[in-house]
């Protein structure tokens, strides 16, 4: 079987500008995931997706292949993460290359492990893609809403008084990557067919970098959790 691992990196970030090469703790925070990925030694191809060849320059330097830049189309705002993915199988398959597994691997994921990779990857063999998921605590069943009127409201009142253990546990997108079968990512036009693994991670490791605040938390957490473990 053929994998390709591409990690996903344009480069118009607002709200962190070049957020995806930023310095997180002293190097380019995409290097993080391509060593996650070429140190599991389970992918044929480990590339960037971007349409910067300032963002491209940098991966090379780090190993990854960028063998043809990403098109203006699934550049912009509006371009979904599936579209990059699918282009870029696409631009493969013209070259004489087809693969049977993908990972889709997001920029900013300074805590994806060696491990975690190789591991979902174990756990693709019997589903039609793996995703990394967190779970909610506390339960989003006791959500409030804040009104025009600056006024508290439950999201479902029926629920606000649930015991926690009580309620079913929910999760969310941690947002590192997404491991599919390639026939069935295509088929379905999504990173999470039908029958999609939950790869639960433990809350340490999860982290949102949008903002600078964000980004000063995930650094705490990453001195605190990871520069004691290996890769």
């Amino acid at each position: 079987m053929s994998i390709i691992a591409i990690i996903t990196a344009r480069s118009g970030s607002k709200r962190v500008p070049k957020k995806n090469i930023k310095l997180f703790m002293g190097q380019p925070i995409i290097s993080y995931p391509i060593s996650a990925a070429l140190n599991t030694k389970i992918f044929d191809e480990v590339m960037v997706s971007t349409d910067s060849e300032e963002f491209a320059s940098i991966a090379k330097n780090f190993g990854a292949q960028v063998p043809f830049l990403r098109s203006e189309k699934n550049s912009n705002d509006t371009a979904s993460t599936f579209d990059a993915i699918e282009e870029v199988i696409t631009c493969y398959k013209e070259r004489g290359k087809i693969f049977d597994y993908v990972c889709c691997i997001y920029p900013c994921s300074p805590f994806l492990t060696s491990k975690m990779l190789i591991q979902a990857y174990k756990n693709l063999e019997n589903n039609d893609a793996v995703m990394p998921v967190c779970k909610y605590s506390p339960p989003i069943d006791w959500a409030l809403t804040i009104d025009k009127k600056n006024t508290l409201s439950p999201l479902d009142r029926n629920k606000l008084n649930l015991r926690s253990q009580d309620i079913t546990p929910k999760y969310f997108d941690v947002g590192m990557f997404y491991f599919c079968k390639i026939s069935k990512m295509l088929e379905q036009k999504t990173l999470m067919p039908n029958k999609t693994y939950p790869f639960i991670i433990n809350s340490k490791y999860c982290q949102d970098i949008d903002t600078d605040e964000d980004w000063e938390i995930a650094e705490m957490k990453y001195k605190l959790f990871m520069t004691r473990q290996k890769p």
